[in-house]
Protein backbone atom coordinates (compact mmCIF):
# COMPACT_ATOMS: atom_id res chain seq x y z
CA UNK A 1 0.00 0.00 0.00
CA UNK A 2 1.72 3.41 -0.93
CA UNK A 3 -0.12 6.58 -1.25
CA UNK A 4 1.78 7.89 -4.13
CA UNK A 5 1.04 4.56 -6.51
CA UNK A 6 -1.43 4.43 -8.86
CA UNK A 7 -4.51 6.90 -10.38
CA UNK A 8 -6.35 6.85 -7.34
CA UNK A 9 -4.95 8.31 -3.83
CA UNK A 10 -5.18 5.69 -0.56
CA UNK A 11 -7.67 6.86 2.17
CA UNK A 12 -7.07 6.10 5.78
CA UNK A 13 -8.92 6.87 8.36
CA UNK A 14 -7.31 8.04 11.26
CA UNK A 15 -8.77 8.26 15.00
CA UNK A 16 -7.55 10.90 17.23
CA UNK A 17 -6.41 12.79 14.03
CA UNK A 18 -6.19 16.24 16.23
CA UNK A 19 -4.49 14.78 18.93
CA UNK A 20 -0.92 14.36 20.14
CA UNK A 21 0.30 11.99 18.40
CA UNK A 22 -2.42 11.89 15.56
CA UNK A 23 -2.09 15.64 14.00
CA UNK A 24 1.58 14.24 13.31
CA UNK A 25 0.46 11.01 11.62
CA UNK A 26 -2.20 12.89 9.48
CA UNK A 27 0.64 15.24 8.09
CA UNK A 28 3.06 12.33 7.80
CA UNK A 29 0.38 10.67 5.73
CA UNK A 30 -0.65 13.58 3.68
CA UNK A 31 3.18 14.21 3.00
CA UNK A 32 3.70 10.72 1.73
CA UNK A 33 0.34 11.29 -0.67
CA UNK A 34 -2.18 9.45 1.47
CA UNK A 35 -5.79 11.15 1.70
CA UNK A 36 -7.03 11.05 5.16
CA UNK A 37 -10.29 11.02 7.14
CA UNK A 38 -9.31 12.17 10.77
CA UNK A 39 -12.02 11.91 13.80
CA UNK A 40 -11.98 13.25 16.82
CA UNK A 41 -13.77 14.80 19.57
CA UNK A 42 -11.86 18.06 19.17
CA UNK A 43 -13.17 19.80 16.08
CA UNK A 44 -10.78 21.24 13.68
CA UNK A 45 -11.84 24.92 11.86
CA UNK A 46 -12.60 25.08 8.18
CA UNK A 47 -9.36 27.27 7.64
CA UNK A 48 -7.50 23.87 9.20
CA UNK A 49 -8.83 21.58 7.07
CA UNK A 50 -8.62 23.64 3.96
CA UNK A 51 -4.93 24.49 4.73
CA UNK A 52 -4.62 20.75 4.26
CA UNK A 53 -4.98 18.83 0.64
CA UNK A 54 -5.94 15.72 0.83
CA UNK A 55 -7.49 16.21 4.30
CA UNK A 56 -11.33 15.20 5.45
CA UNK A 57 -12.42 15.98 9.24
CA UNK A 58 -15.16 14.18 10.81
CA UNK A 59 -16.47 15.40 14.84
CA UNK A 60 -17.41 11.96 16.64
CA UNK A 61 -16.68 9.20 18.91
CA UNK A 62 -15.36 6.42 18.65
CA UNK A 63 -17.20 4.11 20.75
CA UNK A 64 -20.07 4.56 18.23
CA UNK A 65 -20.23 1.51 15.56
CA UNK A 66 -22.38 2.90 12.87
CA UNK A 67 -21.10 6.37 13.04
CA UNK A 68 -17.48 4.89 12.75
CA UNK A 69 -18.80 2.51 9.66
CA UNK A 70 -20.12 5.74 7.86
CA UNK A 71 -16.98 8.11 8.26
CA UNK A 72 -15.10 4.78 7.57
CA UNK A 73 -16.66 4.42 3.92
CA UNK A 74 -14.23 4.16 0.95
CA UNK A 75 -10.89 3.92 3.53
CA UNK A 76 -8.14 1.53 2.42
CA UNK A 77 -6.66 1.52 6.06
CA UNK A 78 -7.15 2.63 10.01
CA UNK A 79 -5.18 4.53 12.04
CA UNK A 80 -6.72 3.89 15.39
CA UNK A 81 -4.90 6.72 18.17
CA UNK A 82 -8.32 7.97 19.64
CA UNK A 83 -7.77 7.24 23.05
CA UNK A 84 -8.12 8.87 27.06
CA UNK A 85 -4.25 8.89 27.14
CA UNK A 86 -3.62 8.25 30.86
CA UNK A 87 -5.03 6.99 34.02
CA UNK A 88 -5.32 10.22 36.09
CA UNK A 89 -7.83 12.47 34.00
CA UNK A 90 -10.72 10.61 34.55
CA UNK A 91 -12.04 7.81 36.78
CA UNK A 92 -10.59 4.66 36.24
CA UNK A 93 -14.00 2.58 35.36
CA UNK A 94 -14.52 5.85 32.81
CA UNK A 95 -10.71 5.19 31.11
CA UNK A 96 -11.34 1.42 30.85
CA UNK A 97 -14.52 1.55 29.17
CA UNK A 98 -14.08 4.21 27.11
CA UNK A 99 -10.65 3.07 25.75
CA UNK A 100 -11.49 -0.73 25.28
CA UNK A 101 -15.18 0.59 23.47
CA UNK A 102 -13.42 2.92 21.55
CA UNK A 103 -11.09 0.33 20.26
CA UNK A 104 -13.74 -2.53 19.60
CA UNK A 105 -15.79 -0.16 17.92
CA UNK A 106 -12.94 1.05 15.72
CA UNK A 107 -12.37 -2.31 14.68
CA UNK A 108 -15.74 -3.43 14.33
CA UNK A 109 -16.49 -0.71 12.09
CA UNK A 110 -13.88 -1.38 9.83
CA UNK A 111 -14.68 -5.10 9.40
CA UNK A 112 -17.70 -4.08 8.69
CA UNK A 113 -17.08 -1.79 5.56
CA UNK A 114 -14.22 -4.20 4.53
CA UNK A 115 -10.94 -2.68 5.66
CA UNK A 116 -8.35 -5.09 5.95
CA UNK A 117 -5.34 -2.94 7.32
CA UNK A 118 -5.39 -1.24 11.10
CA UNK A 119 -2.64 0.35 13.27
CA UNK A 120 -3.35 0.18 16.72
CA UNK A 121 -2.14 2.67 19.74
CA UNK A 122 -1.11 0.57 22.17
CA UNK A 123 1.80 1.96 24.79
CA UNK A 124 4.55 0.28 27.05
CA UNK A 125 2.32 1.27 29.94
CA UNK A 126 0.98 -2.15 29.16
CA UNK A 127 3.78 -3.83 30.98
CA UNK A 128 2.25 -2.24 34.27
CA UNK A 129 5.33 -0.29 34.90
CA UNK A 130 4.26 3.08 34.28
CA UNK A 131 0.85 3.58 36.74
CA UNK A 132 2.10 0.73 39.29
CA UNK A 133 0.36 1.16 42.61
CA UNK A 134 3.18 -0.68 43.56
CA UNK A 135 6.26 0.48 41.29
CA UNK A 136 8.42 -2.19 39.89
CA UNK A 137 10.72 -2.09 37.06
CA UNK A 138 10.81 -4.98 33.80
CA UNK A 139 11.91 -7.93 34.76
CA UNK A 140 14.60 -7.94 31.93
CA UNK A 141 16.27 -6.30 29.05
CA UNK A 142 16.56 -5.71 26.77
CA UNK A 143 12.23 -5.40 26.70
CA UNK A 144 10.55 -7.43 23.58
CA UNK A 145 7.38 -8.12 22.65
CA UNK A 146 6.73 -11.72 24.68
CA UNK A 147 7.50 -9.69 28.24
CA UNK A 148 4.61 -10.84 30.64
CA UNK A 149 2.01 -7.71 30.80
CA UNK A 150 1.61 -7.10 34.64
CA UNK A 151 -0.49 -4.33 35.27
CA UNK A 152 -1.84 -2.77 38.68
CA UNK A 153 -4.09 0.31 36.58
CA UNK A 154 -6.60 0.77 34.53
CA UNK A 155 -4.98 2.06 31.54
CA UNK A 156 -2.61 -0.93 31.54
CA UNK A 157 -5.72 -3.03 31.39
CA UNK A 158 -7.06 -1.88 28.80
CA UNK A 159 -4.23 -1.54 26.68
CA UNK A 160 -3.47 -5.40 27.54
CA UNK A 161 -7.47 -5.80 26.27
CA UNK A 162 -7.40 -3.73 22.67
CA UNK A 163 -4.26 -6.33 22.25
CA UNK A 164 -6.57 -8.87 22.81
CA UNK A 165 -9.73 -7.52 20.85
CA UNK A 166 -6.81 -7.02 18.18
CA UNK A 167 -6.19 -10.40 17.80
CA UNK A 168 -9.63 -11.66 18.02
CA UNK A 169 -10.48 -9.29 14.61
CA UNK A 170 -7.43 -10.55 12.82
CA UNK A 171 -9.05 -14.51 13.59
CA UNK A 172 -12.83 -13.73 13.19
CA UNK A 173 -12.00 -11.71 9.75
CA UNK A 174 -8.21 -11.99 8.90
CA UNK A 175 -7.68 -7.98 9.31
CA UNK A 176 -4.07 -6.88 9.47
CA UNK A 177 -3.82 -5.48 12.98
CA UNK A 178 -0.56 -3.91 14.30
CA UNK A 179 -0.71 -2.73 17.87
CA UNK A 180 2.14 -0.24 18.51
CA UNK A 181 3.19 -0.59 22.00
CA UNK A 182 4.63 3.36 22.14
CA UNK A 183 7.03 4.89 24.39
CA UNK A 184 6.58 8.30 25.97
CA UNK A 185 5.95 10.41 23.04
CA UNK A 186 7.12 13.72 22.52
CA UNK A 187 8.19 16.68 20.31
CA UNK A 188 12.01 17.25 20.57
CA UNK A 189 12.38 20.37 22.73
CA UNK A 190 10.66 18.49 25.53
CA UNK A 191 12.74 15.38 24.81
CA UNK A 192 15.60 17.35 25.38
CA UNK A 193 14.74 19.17 28.43
CA UNK A 194 13.69 15.35 29.96
CA UNK A 195 16.91 14.45 28.94
CA UNK A 196 18.81 17.59 30.91
CA UNK A 197 17.41 16.50 33.67
CA UNK A 198 17.71 12.88 33.58
CA UNK A 199 21.22 13.52 33.26
CA UNK A 200 21.42 15.52 36.67
CA UNK A 201 19.04 12.68 38.05
CA UNK A 202 18.35 9.38 36.72
CA UNK A 203 15.25 8.23 38.99
CA UNK A 204 13.35 11.84 38.73
CA UNK A 205 9.75 11.06 38.15
CA UNK A 206 10.39 7.41 38.69
CA UNK A 207 11.74 7.48 34.96
CA UNK A 208 13.36 3.92 35.85
CA UNK A 209 10.13 2.64 34.94
CA UNK A 210 10.21 3.29 31.94
CA UNK A 211 14.05 2.58 31.46
CA UNK A 212 14.77 5.81 30.39
CA UNK A 213 12.96 5.50 27.19
CA UNK A 214 11.53 7.78 24.45
CA UNK A 215 10.33 8.21 20.44
CA UNK A 216 10.19 11.49 19.15
CA UNK A 217 6.42 12.04 17.55
CA UNK A 218 7.84 12.18 13.98
CA UNK A 219 9.50 9.03 14.41
CA UNK A 220 5.91 7.51 16.21
CA UNK A 221 3.85 9.12 12.98
CA UNK A 222 6.32 7.54 10.35
CA UNK A 223 5.48 4.13 12.30
CA UNK A 224 1.87 3.98 11.75
CA UNK A 225 2.27 5.08 7.70
CA UNK A 226 4.95 1.79 7.47
CA UNK A 227 2.46 -0.09 9.59
CA UNK A 228 -0.14 0.02 6.94
CA UNK A 229 2.07 0.11 4.34
CA UNK A 230 3.34 -3.02 5.50
CA UNK A 231 1.84 -6.50 3.79
CA UNK A 232 1.17 -10.10 5.31
CA UNK A 233 1.36 -9.69 9.20
CA UNK A 234 -1.84 -10.86 10.57
CA UNK A 235 -1.77 -9.51 14.13
CA UNK A 236 1.73 -8.57 16.00
CA UNK A 237 3.02 -6.25 18.80
CA UNK A 238 5.37 -4.11 18.44
CA UNK A 239 7.62 -1.71 20.07
CA UNK A 240 7.94 1.07 19.15
CA UNK A 241 10.58 3.62 20.85
CA UNK A 242 13.85 6.01 20.21
CA UNK A 243 17.06 3.63 19.58
CA UNK A 244 18.66 5.52 22.30
CA UNK A 245 17.58 6.32 26.21
CA UNK A 246 17.55 9.90 27.43
CA UNK A 247 20.32 9.35 29.50
CA UNK A 248 24.47 9.60 28.89
CA UNK A 249 25.12 6.87 30.85
CA UNK A 250 25.44 3.33 29.75
CA UNK A 251 22.41 1.80 29.63
CA UNK A 252 23.17 -1.39 31.37
CA UNK A 253 24.97 0.64 33.89
CA UNK A 254 21.47 2.81 34.71
CA UNK A 255 19.57 -0.82 35.08
CA UNK A 256 22.19 -2.54 37.48
CA UNK A 257 22.42 0.74 39.50
CA UNK A 258 18.62 1.29 39.57
CA UNK A 259 16.59 -1.54 38.64
CA UNK A 260 18.67 -4.42 40.50
CA UNK A 261 15.93 -6.94 39.80
CA UNK A 262 16.11 -6.71 36.03
CA UNK A 263 17.87 -9.43 34.93
CA UNK A 264 20.14 -8.40 31.47
CA UNK A 265 19.73 -10.95 29.34
CA UNK A 266 21.84 -9.86 26.17
CA UNK A 267 23.91 -7.07 25.90
CA UNK A 268 22.76 -3.59 25.37
CA UNK A 269 25.52 -1.46 23.51
CA UNK A 270 26.44 1.89 24.86
CA UNK A 271 23.43 4.01 25.45
CA UNK A 272 21.07 1.89 23.36
CA UNK A 273 17.17 1.72 24.49
CA UNK A 274 16.61 -1.40 26.77
CA UNK A 275 13.54 -1.66 25.04
CA UNK A 276 14.17 -4.29 21.25
CA UNK A 277 12.81 -2.81 18.24
CA UNK A 278 14.59 -5.33 16.71
CA UNK A 279 11.33 -6.49 15.01
CA UNK A 280 9.56 -2.94 13.84
CA UNK A 281 13.30 -2.82 12.23
CA UNK A 282 12.56 -6.66 10.62
CA UNK A 283 9.10 -6.63 9.77
CA UNK A 284 8.07 -2.95 9.57
CA UNK A 285 11.32 -1.48 8.13
CA UNK A 286 11.09 0.81 11.20
CA UNK A 287 14.53 2.90 12.05
CA UNK A 288 14.11 6.03 14.24
CA UNK A 289 15.71 8.95 12.71
CA UNK A 290 14.88 11.63 15.30
CA UNK A 291 17.55 11.47 18.54
CA UNK A 292 18.19 14.69 20.97
CA UNK A 293 22.02 13.84 20.88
Amino acid sequence: MDGNEGEDSVRVHVTGGSGHIGKYVVSDLLDHGYEVVSIDRKPLSRDQIHAQQGLRFREGDTTNVGHMAGAMQGCDAVIHLGAIPAPYYHPDEVVFANNVLGTFGVLQAASLVGIKKAVIASSLSALGTAYAVRLFAPPYVPVDEDIPLLGQDCYALAKEVDERTAEMFHRRVGMQVLAYRFSWVAVADDITRMAETLSNDPRHDNWWRLLWSYVDVRDAAAACRLGIEADGLGFEVFNITGSDTLSATPTEELVRQHCPDTEIRSSIAGTDSAFSIDKARRLLGYEPQFGWR
